[in-house]
């Protein structure tokens, strides 16, 4: 059984290099006309790192979040992802990486509004050949970590938009992945339920040493990562610690 539980760890985002990007474009076709939504991208990220992709709209970060998620290829260029190159790779592969290896939490939280919390969360696992038993025990375990383990069987229409964001996290976190990466994670919640992700995030990041990539434009979000890097028009016009 795949171990869900929240890992010690001390890290500190000096491990080794987990994602390596070397001249990576990608270009969309549009009317004829060719869009250059990324212009030779070179970025390393490091095993624990947590990291924030900042831009405005048209700046490439979500394409280079779809990249680094396994959920595209690039025009031109290599992506190595633990030391196995994407930009050639099946789409059967893809699946794969994407399945067991890297976790996802969107801004619109994508709960199936027919499902429990908790079967929102086992559902995830299907690929693991987990039987619906362990499952469902493993759900319980993950919202229990998220602070929902009073909300097991309650609908998203039930939740608030902070905790359906939380079932998002325990969703994320079900097959163990190596990466967790958040597409605007708090563009559909307030203040408050944005500051309370964000520690919950980071107490999950320390806890467990997983990378985490967010693409954001919150500044109040992107101070809060270990590093930021900054894109506009398609290109990285800055890379710092925070």
């Amino acid at each position: 059984m795949t171990d869900t539980s929240i890992r010690d760890s001390s890290h500190s985002g000096t491990g080794s290099v987990l994602y390596e990007l070397r001249r990576v474009t990608r270009d969309y076709s549009k009317g004829g006309v060719t869009i250059e939504a990324l212009r030779g991208i070179d970025l390393d990220i490091i095993e624990g790192e947590m990291i924030s992709l900042e831009g405005p709209s048209g700046s490439g970060k979500s394409t280079l979040l779809q990249l680094i998620g396994a959920l595209d290829v690039p025009t031109s260029g290599k992506i190595r992802f633990a030391g196995r190159s994407l930009e050639h790779e099946t789409d059967r592969v893809l699946t794969g990486i994407r399945a067991q290896e890297i976790g996802f939490v969107f801004q619109q939280f994508n709960l199936i509004p027919t499902l429990s919390a908790q079967e929102n969360v086992a559902i995830a696992m299907v690929p693991s050949g987990h039987t619906r038993v362990q499952r469902m025990d493993l759900a319980a375990e993950l919202l229990g970590q998220v602070g929902l383990g009073e909300r097991l069987s309650h609908l998203p229409s039930r939740l608030s938009g902070g905790e359906q964001q939380r079932v998002a996290i325990a969703r994320a976190l079900a097959n163990a992945p190596r990466v967790v990466i958040a597409d605007e994670p708090t563009g559909n919640l307030d203040s408050t339920n944005a500051q309370e992700f964000m520690a919950l995030l980071h107490r999950l990041h320390q806890e467990s040493g997983v990378t985490v990539i967010i693409a954001t434009h919150d500044e109040e979000v992107a101070v809060q990562t270990m590093r930021r890097v900054r894109l506009r028009d398609g290109s990285i016009i800055s890379d710092s610690p925070t």
